[in-house]
């Protein structure tokens, strides 16, 4: 389950069609992410990160530290 991914993309006060047309997905399969049915593949996760201004770390759960590091 990615519990961040759907945080962040709520404190964004976006829909899951929203997120999903960002990232030129289904909302199905968006969800599935969100849910833990499907892994992010990491183009996705990526995506996400960078969307979002955040790091990878952070939506995998590894790390309470959201910030976004860019060009590393």
């Amino acid at each position: 389950m990615y519990p961040r991914i759907r945080d962040l993309r709520e404190d964004k006060d976006m829909n899951q069609t929203q997120m999903a047309k960002v990232l030129n997905m289904s909302q199905t399969g968006y969800s599935k992410y969100e849910t833990g049915e499907n892994d992010i593949p990491t183009n996705i996760l990526i995506s996400l990160a960078e969307f979002h201004k955040t790091n990878v770390d952070y939506i995998l759960g590894i790390t309470e530290n959201s910030e976004y590091f860019k060009n590393l």
